[in-house]
C-alpha cells in the first residue's frame, strides 16, 4: 500500500503546480481517471473544472481566480470589471471575472464556477487582442487599465459603472492610442464616459 502511495505521490511531484490538466496525467499513468479518483479521494488533488486539476499536495495555497481563469482557455487573459477593480480604477469589487479568449469555447455552458466567482469568457477579435496591453502579473495575464475599460465598452456596448470610475489612474495618450483599433461604437462609449467625468 505504502509503494502505491509513494508512486501517486511521485506522479504528483512531476504534474505543474498548482494547476495541471488530465492530459497531464495520462502522459504519466496508464489510466489517468483511475489515478485522479483515487488522488481526489485522499485529498491529494481536487477538481476545479472539466480536465482542470489543482495540486493540493505540492502548492502551498489554492490557485486564484484570475489563475485558474488563464489556465483554463488559453490563450486568454483577465479584463473588463475584474481587471479595472484589480488596477484600482474601479472600487466595486466584482463577482464576475471576464476573461478574453480567441478560444471559441464562450457562453454561459463554457462558465467556470470557483471560490464563489463565477469566471466567464468572451470572444474578441484577433485584432483587438493587442499583446502589447496585456500585463504579466503573477503568472497571470491581466489587460492594462486602458485595455480593460475599452473590452468593457467593446463587449458591453457601454461603460459600465463609467460615474463609479476613478478616471485619475488612466493613462489618457495610452488610452486615445487603444482607443482607435476598435470600433467606432466603442471610441463612442469611451467618449461619453470620459466627457461626463473629466471637466
Amino acid at each position: 500500500m505504502r509503494k502505491k502511495q509513494s508512486a501517486a505521490i511521485d506522479v504528483l511531484r512531476r504534474l505543474p503546480s498548482p494547476l495541471f490538466t488530465s492530459a497531464d496525467v495520462a502522459k504519466l499513468v496508464v489510466n489517468d481517471n483511475v489515478f485522479l479518483h483515487r488522488a481526489s479521494r485522499k485529498g491529494y488533488v481536487k477538481k476545479i473544472a472539466n480536465r482542470i486539476y489543482w495540486n493540493v499536495l505540492f502548492s502551498t495555497e489554492p490557485p486564484t481566480v484570475e489563475q485558474v481563469a488563464c489556465f483554463a482557455r488559453r490563450p486568454s487573459y483577465v479584463s473588463c470589471e475584474w481587471a479595472l477593480n484589480h488596477h484600482g480604477i474601479l472600487l466595486q469589487t466584482p463577482t464576475v471575472c471576464t476573461t478574453i479568449t480567441l478560444h471559441a469555447g464562450i457562453g454561459k455552458r463554457n462558465r467556470i464556477f470557483y471560490q464563489d466567482y463565477v469566471i466567464e469568457y468572451s470572444r474578441i477579435a484577433e485584432k483587438l487582442y493587442l499583446p502589447e496591453e496585456i500585463l504579466k502579473l503573477d503568472n497571470v495575464l491581466m489587460a492594462t487599465p486602458e485595455k480593460a475599460l475599452l473590452d468593457c465598452a467593446y463587449l458591453r456596448k457601454r461603460v459600465p459603472f463609467a460615474d463609479e470610475l476613478e478616471t485619475d489612474l488612466l493613462d489618457k495618450a495610452r488610452l486615445a492610442r487603444v482607443v482607435a483599433v476598435y470600433p467606432a461604437h466603442t471610441r463612442k462609449s469611451i467618449d461619453i464616459c470620459l466627457s461626463l467625468l473629466i471637466p
